[in-house]
């Protein structure tokens, strides 16, 4: 299975400059929510987890979903499949999440063509 992690990261560095246009400097680092929150730092994450943590924003894949995926390969596996015939899979729905609370937090206005877009808005 795979995450496709690498790959949203140009989108998510998109969507982050539609919120700050302005934006110079990025930096990349991982389940750093409330550290972000007490310097405030706007973020965006790769599951939507870290939005209902306080992080800003998140682009990526849903992670129970994946994880059912996951298991049902488990199920194929100890049924006798060989793991090497099994395809490897990717995201086949992509979810964006925006948490105002946060936002409001940080002084930043989501822009309504990232509030509509989103699949989930933490108010």
């Amino acid at each position: 299975m795979s995450l496709i992690l690498q790959e949203l990261g140009g989108k998510r560095l998109e969507l982050l400059r539609e919120i700050l246009p302005r934006l110079s400097r990025v930096a990349v680092l991982h389940a750093l929510a409330e550290l972000a929150m007490k310097h405030r730092l706007p973020t965006v994450f790769s599951f939507r987890e870290y939005v209902e943590a306080g992080g800003l924003l998140s682009y990526g894949p849903d992670l129970g979903v994946q994880q059912r995926r996951a298991a049902r390969y488990v199920d194929l596996i100890l049924r006798g499949a060989r793991p090497g015939d099994l395809p490897v899979e990717q995201p086949t729905h992509l979810e964006l999440a925006v948490n105002l609370k946060t936002a409001k937090t940080l002084g930043l206005t989501v822009p309504p063509s990232i509030l509509l877009r989103a699949d989930r808005v933490i108010e």
